[in-house]
């Protein structure tokens, strides 16, 4: 029988695990969109009647946004308001939604599309949390709050909260043949986070000292976001020019801010700013690239953009250049991208990455030398220029990946399971 479920609520995608002794499984979800293990962490809200709104999770909400861009809400990243104090809320169809109010319809969704896999038997859930929540100034209690609140609707006895590269580093511990100290390095969708972490058996018992966290709002957005930055806005009017009276000026780059998140630009269509836009071709000195942005965002690319922007990231990781190409903005959207150029894109962001690294060794005043055993998880963690940061400092023969999407998930569902899970939370670790 389940006995506790391990969630690991992420920026991009979310996993829920089940763990029962020391064997853990993902919950299969099936969605409209089909079967998967990974949610998308995404919300499509559709007016139902007069008083009612119906809501979807994952592709099924995508796929909602996408054939009803003027109808629906929709809302991706929810996880970087958790901290937020300045969220205090949306409205959707003339009714307010907390944050709270949002993390659980969209778990709502996920339990739902999990059917007989999620039963009443498990008395507690642990659920993943970043070192560092995203944000400027993020609040750590009001997130925890929140997400408390949030899972107490659906009755748990014990919600706990642990460090997801802490989970991370057990799903990985648990095939350690000797005592090891362990940096695990955890890339997610918009933070990555570093926890340092000695782990001794003692009488075939798995115990962890914690030595050190660490951690950056920075990780795989950013990345897809240079690549649009480079290659995609230039070729819709980034750095052109237009006539004002008797002067040229460059077209804010504002309008190109919206890139950030794809689902902003069906935002942006409703805004003044695309208004002002749009009399800006009149005026342009490369009006064909302003009005294939206004195309852009009329016909609602937004979402096929981002994945044809995620694939050619992903192809870099295995090749050292591959074409990147958008059909809606025809042939002159063929172009060719060298790892070298995106990895001089992302230097910034590579930067404060290893900067994140060098806080935890710093801190805990640990040589690179004394690790045993580095373990990278998430996605980004494939990308070539993030392995090097770790290559450059450790011996390649104590780094190790795996369980990308699954390793958190798991790895709280297994901490879940055991007796001394106290030991193991944010607040003793």
């Amino acid at each position: 029988m389940t006995t506790a479920y391990g969630l690991d609520f992420g920026t991009t995608n979310s996993v829920l695990a089940t763990a029962s002794g020391n064997a853990t499984q993902s919950v299969v979800m099936h969605t409209p969109a089909g079967e998967t293990d990974t949610l998308r962490t995404a919300l499509a809200f559709m007016k139902k009647g007069v008083h009612q709104i119906a809501c979807e999770a994952g592709p099924a909400a995508i796929a909602q946004f996408i054939d009803n861009p003027g109808e629906c809400r929709f809302l991706q990243s929810i996880k970087t308001f958790a901290a937020s104090p300045l969220f205090q809320g949306t409205m959707i169809f003339a009714k307010r939604f907390a944050f709270e109010d949002i993390m659980h319809a969209f778990l709502s969704r996920l339990r739902d599309y999990a059917g007989d896999a999620v039963s009443e038997g498990a008395k507690r859930v642990v659920v993943g949390r970043p070192v560092r929540f995203a944000g400027s100034n993020p609040d750590e209690q009001l997130a925890t709050e929140r997400y408390n609140t949030a899972l107490a609707r659906f009755g748990f006895p014990e919600i706990h909260h642990v460090y997801e590269p802490v989970a991370a580093a057990f799903y990985f511990a648990r095939n350690l043949d000797r005592d090891a100290v362990v940096l695990v390095s955890d890339f997610g969708g918009g933070t990555t986070d570093y926890s340092l972490i000695r782990f001794e058996s003692h009488a075939g018992r798995l115990t962890a000292t914690p030595i050190g966290h660490s951690g950056v709002a920075v990780a795989g957005d950013n990345f897809d976001y240079r690549i649009i930055d480079n290659i995609v806005s230039p070729m819709i009017g980034k750095g052109t020019l237009f006539k004002s009276f008797d002067k040229l000026l460059e077209v804010p780059s504002g309008y190109y801010a919206n890139f950030g998140r794809w689902n902003q630009l069906s935002i942006f269509k409703t805004l003044r700013d695309f208004a002002e836009l749009k009399k800006l071709v009149q005026v342009s000195l490369e009006p064909e690239k302003l009005e294939a942005f206004i195309e852009l965002i009329e016909m609602d690319e937004g979402y096929p953009l981002y994945q044809a922007v995620s694939a050619t990231k992903m192809r870099l990781s295995s090749a050292e250049e591959t074409e990147f190409s958008f059909a809606p903005l025809g042939e002159a959207a063929r172009r060719s991208v060298r790892r070298a150029d995106f990895e001089s894109w992302i230097a910034p962001e590579l930067n404060q990455i290893e900067g994140a690294l060098d806080e935890v060794l710093t801190k805990t005043n640990m040589p690179a030398g004394d690790i045993d055993k580095v373990f990278l998880t998430g996605g980004t963690s494939f990308v070539p220029a993030v392995r090097r940061v770790f290559e450059q400092r450790f011996d390649r023969s104590r780094i190790e990946s795996g369980g990308e999407l699954l390793s958190i998930a798991h790895g709280l569902a297994l901490i879940g399971a055991r007796d001394d899970i106290e030991n193991w939370t944010a607040g003793a670790i």
